[in-house]
């Protein structure tokens, strides 16, 4: 039988895979990688912290750094803070507590009353990531502006360049006669020929006078003298007129004449300034100590034979410049120059009143045409002829709503109010109560200014006036005088006469009159509409009062023809809206409590708050901050044409009261907001009457302050009156006639108030006990009541309540009153309590935001008090629902408020030894066990930061509270809080590495809230076992993971080490054996030993992810490399280690960073990569030549699986015969001073002898986790991090730590170690500012054309203007030059320590040719001006250290430093010229002293061979710039007075 075709493995099936050659390239790589095992890495236990701090105490308290070493005393501590409100006094009325008796009130007034409790983290600020350290110093003030040579100019006139007189340098140029220099024969006149001299600026600031034949000075000169060698400049006139001389340091003169004296006397003058200044500048150089005199010093014990090391002061003065103005290096990281608030957290605040946009409302005026002088002898002024009164409100006519209470304005004249008030009716003061209750403000007089609020504003919004007057007939016959245009005098004194009569009868009953309406906004962001004006007064009518009537006139307010049609009475209101400051002054709100900055002083002046009637939806709700027990009440309508219980019922006047009993002699409780120029409270209120209508309609709205405790015999009770506006002198006519009553109790359903439109039947009579006559319309309940109309619903109201100690909700009520049940009988059970904790998932949801502290604070009283474990799973369903609403309506910013500023535990107490934290991690374990519902467990990974907020809030007032904050952390919690800590991280685990397919927000969202549980824990439990609980969480990670869950991983990590105490975490100390040690002779660890990785867990933990994050893809490797470098960042800047010494001991815990970048030195190679290469997603990769094929490592299996040039290609290395040209070459193909050609470049290549003593050997493994080691590049910006954290710590660490490291590190490893340094040159060299330009625009198109994935250039920040090109360029100038002088300093430390080691093989050994390496490489990438001046300091030292090695054995170094420094002689740059030049001569002057004065041929010869080679690479030293150079060295020789040089060496 024929065999199956064999599985093809999934290696080949992974070749087979269509798609682009990127993805063939990734999924081969993948086959690869998953083809080989991949090795979980070892989990290493951490160290048991709490007891290394017992048994080291000593070793820490003698530590100088003891402060690194040790958590701060009172680390954290729980304080109160004030509830400061925006009222002068509390809203909650003093009797309010003693009155409540039902838990809802109770418990809203404790929320309003009690004060903020919070915990506060004494370094809580040092606990985020590094942009919210408290000293940002990260983006310094200015940087210095340096100077490159690849920014220069290249059209720009070469000479012009060179010969142009440096900034405030002199320039003279013309004629002079020149006398024969021959000394044998005597000058005479006839000796003298006339030449064109041009006096000429050299780099380095000397001057030397050239001469010609003509004034052409382009050509070579004929001669030249070197100033640097002139001593003075005197007169003689022995043998010409005019003539100067020129005395030189040789005893020779030159002889010059001139044309005239002045001519004459202006070159001497000159001359003399030139020689003066060069005088200066010596004297200068000598005060600062200039290198010479040591070189000079050295060079005496050099030539007489002594080698000893006398450079020491040199490497003094050489440190001391470059440490002058040195900048942090991570000041310049592009990450840190970036304003990224991303990882901020929201900033949380306490709750606090908020409003709407505020509108103020301004009445100023009401007169109609109708005017006249209303005192009896008409001496006073003219006014409206009696009394009007207006009523504003806003109404929303999209959504048929009226938005806000009713502000109530007088306006009329004091003289025009004497006519209701002076006639002195009796009934007046009857109604009108004697001020307000205790504890309020008092009320503005007569306010005529109210502030509004809109929570939704929107164009159709209408502020409505409604203007009344008192009571005198119908609308039609009062409105008649006013719509009449002629002003006549009679009908003005007949209206007077009418209105006084009225007036004195019917004073205080109002009738309907106009009304007028205004746009208020001109958008939905809140614009006013400033401009608008009230509109026409028109008439109102008596059929259409209500408000919805109101609505459809407004409707078509914006229709011209509509509004035509009604009647207008002739006359002006005059209101207007602004907009209203925060601090607005003199203002009472909706219950006249003055807010703050209230400086009432005359009436009138204050600003009423008017009520908003905030739409019923979540979203426009807010938590209740403060207490406010308003009831508005609508009698609506009065239905009495069918009514046969009374002769007269027509002028229906409504008279409100509201009473606490039905008994005979019960008063009207004086609760009823008052009209303006009464008292703030009254028992009664009347709505306005219509005249001869048997089914009046009402709009009027009546204010009723409650009490705070509502009860059974509370109720409303409306009186009808029947009121007889004829006033008949003949018979005495009664005013009112009573036509029946009314009453709504408040409560029903056990204790909810009610809420909406009502309809009551009316009774005729009103005898004692009416209440319990009335179930609904039950017309046969007790003979004593007679009902109008056979008690139909005769009566329409409907109330609104404003309260925030009563719900209308069901379900909360019940809630509460059940848990009040149980607090008081034991028969209630907790089954019960189950069902209605089941029921609050049903309350409305703007219910639940109002009142949100309160439901929270009563769920988590009940949490720990429940016996039953589904008593608090409930409770806590009923949390996650809650919690789970606010986020969905955006409203999590209440929650955080809540748990930081208002939860507060039930003080611990031995009765109650069930714990908040306790429980609540009990029922989140058992809401997150998979069988149980998976919508609530989605919802609370979703939203966990709630629950583990209040899980640390709750241990810290334990803590506090118990007083176990002072036992040693073992002993704070107990055993079974640690069990239920370690079941809830392992029970959420799964949740967060399985679920993050099918819910990643939840799984996200539950990582991160779990990783700052963790972090806080570190502030309250045992450190060992917190440490257990990460590698818990680490455990559940595996190498190849999907991106996803690699982000998961480092953002936990991120969050964790971002703690505020992370230094002392990770015990940055020695832990050697037996005695302790000075620092000194630490056993540092260079690589990620288990030791490390125990001793320091959290830094080793990190370091080893980051090892093996490397090994993944670049997404992932991008992630880890950000994390380790924001977390170095935030070290650099902590104010609190800011001393070197704290740097130094800091930088000790990311030594092993050494070994993991020496393990991946081979990926990190960029100095043939084109810089630009990934832009258009091409592999760097793919841009390497043949010799940076990866080195083999021995020990790997690599070389005994795959031949290493197949696997390069496989894993995205190029072709090793690839002959890709590379961008960035052309700039560097030149430097042929590169030693690739020699030996060493192979010695630094093939690291495969000494790889047995490595430090790394047995570690490799362990640290990545797999015996697979990627051959892929990393890129640009990933090993630009990598560096950059490298040199951060190669800047800090001691010089001791450097010397232990390069002493124990085999000779490979010191080669990687230069590669290293000598790969951050390339790394961070400065590029230009139009190659930075060119990368910004090449950017910007891509990004048009949509190619750009994953952009990244050298440092992330694109550049489009020229600002940002500038910034840019500024940016990287100053990254180079800081990277350049960081790397002199460690070449400088190394090169005194390993002098005898350099100087072996008579300074011909790989590791000199290494150092050498990199000292060429400052030459041949571009340097800025500041940078190259120490480094041709360091070379000159260098030289003279080590002369055998140029000047002895083989020959390249000498020959590749002559050709760089000749190349530096042709600089655009004078500086670089000139220090060029003085080095040139430096490296002749040592060779001539190496062979005992004898001679430089050496040097001379490699000079000769380079400048031909030079010439040969088309380099172009023809130019005017290299024969300046070539004259420095010509002066440097003149003016060397330890040398005379003989004309054969010219």
């Amino acid at each position: 039988m024929a065999s199956a075709p064999p599985e093809p493995r999934k290696f080949t099936r992974g070749l087979n895979k269509p798609g682009t050659a990127a993805e063939l390239r990734q999924s081969v790589s993948e086959a690869v990688r998953t083809s080989v095992l991949m090795v979980k890495p070892k989990i290493i236990e951490p160290l048991d912290y709490e007891n290394v701090l017992l048994q080291r105490k000593t070793q820490i308290i003698s530590d100088v750094l003891r402060d690194m070493l040790q958590f701060p005393t009172e680390d954290f501590q729980i304080s109160t803070l004030r509830r400061q409100g925006r009222t002068l006094l509390s809203t909650v009325p003093e009797t309010a507590e003693k009155e409540a008796s039902s838990l809802f009130v109770q418990e809203c007034i404790k929320t309003y009353k009690s004060d903020w409790h919070v915990v506060n983290y004494k370094y809580e600020e040092y606990s985020g990531d590094f942009r919210q350290l408290p000293h940002k110093v990260l983006r310094p003030e200015k940087l210095a502006a340096h100077v490159f040579e690849v920014d220069e100019d290249v059209e720009k006139d070469e000479d012009a360049a060179s010969l142009g007189s440096q900034k405030g340098g002199v320039s003279k140029h013309g004629w002079l006669y020149k006398g024969n220099m021959n000394s044998a024969i005597s000058v005479t006149m006839r000796s003298f020929k006339r030449r064109y001299f041009h006096l000429a600026q050299l780099g380095d600031g000397s001057y030397n006078l050239n001469f010609y034949k003509d004034e052409n000075t382009s050509k070579e000169p004929k001669g030249t003298i070197f100033l640097d060698s002139c001593m003075g400049v005197v007169q003689n006139s022995k043998v010409r007129r005019f003539a100067f001389e020129l005395k030189m340091q040789d005893k020779s003169t030159f002889l010059l004449a001139a044309d005239s004296e002045a001519e004459m006397e202006e070159w001497i003058s000159i001359l003399n300034k030139i020689l003066h200044s060069s005088f200066e500048q010596a004297m200068q150089e000598k005060r600062n100590g200039d290198l010479n005199d040591d070189e000079e010093h050295g060079k005496a014990e050099l030539s007489s034979g002594s080698f000893q090391d006398n450079f020491q002061t040199a490497r003094d003065v050489e440190s001391r410049m470059r440490s002058e103005a040195r900048l942090k290096l991570f000041t310049l990281d592009p990450d840190t120059q970036k304003l990224d608030f991303s990882g901020i957290e929201p900033d949380v605040r306490p709750f606090e009143e908020k409003f709407g946009k505020r509108v103020l409302v301004s009445c100023h005026n009401l007169s109609f045409n109708l005017q006249g002088c209303v005192t009896e002898n008409e001496e006073g002024p003219t006014t409206n002829v009696e009394p009007f009164y207006v009523v504003l409100s806003l109404f929303d006519v999209q959504n048929s709503r009226k938005i806000s209470a009713d502000f109530r304005v007088d306006l009329n004249h004091p003289l025009v109010r004497q006519i209701t008030y002076g006639q002195g009716n009796g009934s007046d003061s009857e109604i009108i109560g004697d001020g307000p209750p205790e504890g309020l403000g008092l009320a503005p007089h007569y306010p005529t200014q109210g502030v509004f609020s809109v929570t939704c504003p929107h164009p159709d919004i209408f502020l409505v006036a409604r203007i009344e007057k008192v009571l005198q007939g119908g609308i039609t016959h009062c409105t008649e005088p006013y719509m009449k245009s002629s002003d006549s005098t009679k009908v003005a004194q007949k209206v007077l006469k009418n209105a006084k009569t009225a007036c004195s009868r019917l004073g205080q009953y109002r009738m309907p009159f106009a009304w007028a309406a205004r746009p208020v906004f001109k958008d939905a962001s809140g614009t006013l509409e400033k401009n608008a004006r009230f509109s026409a007064l028109y008439r109102q009518d008596s059929s259409k009062l209500s408000d919805e009537d109101m609505f459809k006139l407004l409707t078509d307010f914006r229709k011209p023809e509509k509004m035509a049609k009604l009647p207008v009475l002739l006359g002006n209101l005059d209101v207007t809206i602004d907009n209203v400051a925060p601090d607005v002054p003199n203002c009472v709100t909706t219950s006249y409590i003055p807010v703050r900055n209230f400086e009432q002083t005359g009436s009138g002046t204050s600003l009423l708050e008017v009520e908003e009637f905030v739409p019923c939806i979540a979203k426009c709700a807010q938590p209740f901050t403060i207490y406010k027990n308003h009831l508005y009440v609508y009698p609506k309508h009065l239905k009495y044409d069918g009514q046969k219980s009374f002769a007269k019922a027509r002028n229906i006047a409504v008279c409100v009261e509201f009473k606490d009993s039905d008994e005979d002699e019960a008063q009207p409780l004086k609760c009823i907001y008052g009209r303006p120029g009464g008292p703030l409270f009254t028992k009664q209120a009347y709505a306005a009457v219509l005249h001869h209508q048997h089914n009046p309609e009402f709009y009027d709205e009546i204010k009723i302050e409650l009490p705070t405790q509502l009860h059974e015999k509370h109720h409303l009770l409306f009186s009808f009156f029947h009121v007889s506006c004829d006033n008949n002198s003949k018979k005495k006519d009664v005013v009112e006639t009573p036509v029946g009553s009314a009453w709504l109790p408040l409560l029903k359903d056990g204790g909810r108030v009610i809420m909406n439109e009502q309809q009551l039947p009316v009774a005729a009579n009103l005898p004692a006990g009416y209440l319990s006559s009335q179930d609904g319309v039950s017309k046969q309940s007790g003979s004593e009541i007679k009902w109008v109309d056979g008690g139909k619903p005769l009566f329409t109201l409907s109330t609104h309540l404003v309260s925030t100690v009563y719900t209308q909700d069901q379900h909360l009520h019940n809630f509460f009153q059940h848990c009040q049940s149980m607090d008081m009988s034991e028969q209630a059970s907790e089954g019960e309590l189950i069902k209605y904790l089941k029921s609050l998932h049903a309350m409305e949801g703007h219910v639940m935001v109002n009142f949100l502290p309160t439901i929270l604070n009563q769920l988590f009283c009940v949490l720990p008090r429940a016996s039953h474990e589904d008593v608090a799973v409930n409770v806590t369903r009923v949390m996650v629902h809650v919690v789970a609403q606010c986020h969905e309506e955006g409203l999590e910013h209440y929650l955080r408020s809540f748990v930081k500023f208002v939860f507060k535990p039930e003080p611990y107490s031995s009765i109650c030894l069930r714990t908040v934290h306790e429980e609540l991690a009990k029922a989140m374990t058992a809401i997150l066990k998979p069988s149980t519902d998976f919508l609530t467990s989605n919802k609370l990974l979703k939203h966990s930061w709630y629950f583990f907020e209040a899980l640390v809030k709750s241990m810290a007032y334990y803590l506090t509270e118990s007083g176990k904050v002072k036992l040693s952390r073992n002993q704070r919690f107990s055993a079974s809080f640690h069990h239920t800590v370690e079941t809830l991280v392992n029970m959420l685990m799964p949740h967060i590495t399985q679920k993050y397919k099918d819910n990643l927000d939840a799984s996200r969202n539950a990582n991160h809230s779990l990783a700052l549980f963790i972090k806080r824990c570190f502030t309250f439990m045992d450190r060992g076992f917190v440490f257990k609980q990460i590698n818990n969480y680490m455990n559940c990670f595996v190498p190849g993971d999907p991106k996803t869950l690699f982000e998961f991983k480092f953002e936990f990590l991120r969050v964790v080490c971002n703690h505020e105490h992370y230094i002392p975490l990770n015990l940055p100390m020695p832990f050697g054996k037996g005695r302790i040690q000075r620092f000194q002779d630490l056993q540092l660890d260079y690589s990620l030993t288990d030791d490390f990785c125990r001793n320091h867990f959290l830094v080793g933990l990190l370091l080893r992810e980051v090892g093996g994050a490397l090994q993944e893809h670049r997404d992932i490797r991008q992630i880890a490399v950000q994390v380790l470098k924001g977390l170095m960042i935030k070290h650099t800047f902590d104010d609190r280690y800011a001393a070197k010494s704290h740097q130094a001991r800091l930088a000790t815990l990311y030594l092993p960073l050494f070994g993991l970048l020496q393990e991946n030195v081979y990926r990190l190679d960029i100095k043939d990569l084109a810089p630009l290469g990934n832009h258009n997603n091409m592999r760097e990769d793919s841009l390497v030549p043949n010799s940076m094929v990866p080195p083999q490592k021995p020990g790997s299996c690599i070389e005994n699986a795959l031949h290493k040039d197949v696997f390069g290609v496989i894993s995205g290395t190029a072709s090793p015969h690839s002959s890709t040209p590379n961008v960035s070459s052309v700039h560097h193909a030149d430097s042929r001073g590169s030693l690739a050609s020699t030996d060493s470049a192979n010695s630094l290549l093939d690291k495969s002898s000494d790889k047995t003593n490595s430090l790394e050997k047995s570690q490799c493994v362990s640290a990545v986790g797999s015996t697979v080691l990627r051959c892929d590049k990393l890129d640009r910006d990933e090993i630009g991090n990598l560096l950059m954290c490298f040199l951060h710590i190669l800047k800090s660490m001691s010089e001791e730590a450097l010397f232990a490291y390069w002493n124990k590190a085999a000779p490979s490893e010191l080669m990687d170690f230069f590669t290293l340094i000598e790969i951050c040159l390339h790394q961070f060299r400065y590029m230009g500012k139009r190659f930075i330009a060119r990368a910004g625009i090449l950017h910007a198109r891509l990004q048009q054309l949509g190619a750009l994935e994953n952009a990244h250039t050298i440092n992330n920040m694109y550049c489009h203007t020229e600002a940002d090109v500038n910034s840019q360029c500024l940016l990287e100038a100053n990254v180079s030059t800081e990277v350049c002088l960081t790397v002199l300093d460690t070449l400088s430390t190394f090169i005194m320590g390993f002098k005898t080691q350099l100087n072996s093989d008579l300074g011909h050994n790989p590791l000199m040719k290494t150092v050498f390496q990199v000292h060429l490489c400052f030459l041949q990438i571009p340097q800025s001006e500041a940078a190259l001046k120490q480094v041709f300091t360091s070379l000159r030292t260098f030289i003279f250290k080590f002369p055998c090695t140029f000047f002895d054995g083989r020959a390249d170094m000498c020959a590749s430093l002559c050709y760089e420094i000749l190349k530096c002689c042709n600089s655009k740059l004078s500086f670089i010229r000139s220090d060029a030049a003085h080095l040139l001569y430096f490296l002749m002057k040592s060779n001539f002293d190496y062979t005992g004065r004898k001679s430089f041929v050496r040097t001379h010869l490699q000079v000769v061979i380079a400048v031909s080679q030079l010439i040969a690479d088309v380099i172009g030293i023809g130019s005017t710039r290299f024969q300046q150079s070539l004259s420095i060295i010509n002066n440097c020789a003149n003016s060397d007075k330890s040398i005379k040089v003989g004309e054969e060496h010219r």
